[in-house]
């Protein structure tokens, strides 16, 4: 794919990854581990898949302060000035308007990928594929394409997006999201046809999420465009510090996608999984025949099944009578989880520190508050 030098990406890497825990912790989190073991970690595999359809110097890492010596260490090949840093969580509306508006100061014909930094995709070729269309379509300056996953499972751990089959395609118009359906709903939404997962991979010209900011966040969009003149200059890190705190704390889907009128959607004919949870990278990685997964260790299993094992490199690992369980030794924590509850593991940690927890006979969790609290 022959690169345009008016695209642009931006990757998305200041999530602290709380349900990989005890792995992802806020010092270090899973977009920087090799999570798969390919070689590469997360935030890695990302930037080299984004260089196959935009320019390498035109990719920027949008990050919490706290994490750009991470990033600048595992992407030597990038310039510090393609570090976006966020002083404070906001969500991701008010960051990627932050980036946004920096961009098009730099290219007012500029077009926009922003992806997340921990998502793992194989058919690279797909991806670009899909990507070439999105651009093509924003580059006509007023449509925010978003793509959206074909529905294998009625997940509920995932947005959903309907989008109207009138249209011959490959781009459908958006008719709405709706956010981690029950069951019941999340079945009728597969059965129906025209829904799929929200990936959260955007493309859109800076013309056209700009113009939507300023429509649909009115005070963030001026809040932040009085500080356009510094954008881009040694007064924009003195700006940002003092300002960006004050912006609403909301997603990019109920700032902007939701209300607006010109949501396209094109559905991904590439694999994907979004690594949320220790299941989810279950599902992704080899089984033995008891359908275990383990990684790094060294394994004795009897009467074990539908395990998922990570320990340090070559750890002695020594289980009989455990089925469907997450086992995750990491230093000074060991965790045994139910795998169908994975969700809840983000539940141990409440304001970035660790709590002891209880596991009842009915399988509830319980988590205990302690007066001596560690940090992560």
């Amino acid at each position: 794919m022959k690169v345009n030098n008016n695209h642009y990406a931006l990757i998305m890497a200041g999530g602290v990854g709380s349900r990989f825990w005890p792995m992802s912790t806020s010092q270090f989190p899973k977009q920087f581990h090799d999570v798969m073991g390919s070689g590469y970690t997360l935030i890695q595999k990302t930037f080299n898949r984004l260089k196959n359809v935009v320019p390498s110097h035109q990719i920027y890492i949008l990050t919490n302060e706290r994490y750009i010596d991470l990033v600048a260490e595992q992407l030597p090949e990038i310039n510090l000035d393609q570090i976006i840093s966020e002083p404070a969580m906001r969500n991701t509306a008010p960051c990627i308007l932050y980036a946004a508006l920096k961009i098009k100061k730099i290219n007012p014909k500029a077009s926009l990928i922003v992806a997340p930094s921990d998502h793992w995709i194989e058919d690279e070729d797909a991806f670009a594929s899909d990507i070439a269309i999105a651009f093509n379509k924003a580059d006509d300056q007023k449509s925010l394409i978003t793509l959206g996953i074909r529905p294998s499972f009625p997940n509920t751990g995932y947005g959903y997006i309907q989008y109207s089959m009138d249209e011959n395609g490959p781009v459908f118009p958006v008719l709405q999201f709706t956010e981690k359906p029950d069951y019941e709903t999340a079945k009728k939404f597969i059965e129906a046809k025209n829904y799929v997962w929200n990936a959260g991979i955007f493309v859109w010209s800076v013309q056209a999420i700009c113009n939507a900011f300023e429509k649909y966040q009115p005070t963030m969009n001026s809040l932040f465009m009085n500080g356009w003149n510094a954008l881009n200059t040694s007064e924009e890190k003195k700006f940002i510090d003092i300002n960006y705190k004050e912006s609403e704390n909301i997603s990019i889907d109920y700032a902007i996608l939701e209300p607006s009128n010109s949501v396209c959607l094109i559905e991904a004919s590439f694999d994907w999984n979004d690594l949320g949870s220790w299941g989810s990278l279950y599902d992704k990685l080899d089984k033995d025949e008891d359908q275990n997964v383990v990684i790094n260790a060294t394994s004795m299993l009897q009467n074990a099944s539908g395990n998922m094992i990570r320990t340090s490199k070559d750890k002695l690992v020594v289980v009989d009578g455990l089925k469907d369980y997450i086992v995750v030794d990491k230093e000074d924590v060991l965790l045994i989880f139910p795998k169908e509850k994975d969700q809840d593991i983000k539940k141990i940690l409440i304001n970035g520190s660790l709590h002891f927890i209880i596991l009842n006979k009915n399988n509830k969790l319980t988590v205990l508050k302690t007066n001596n609290e560690i940090q992560l």
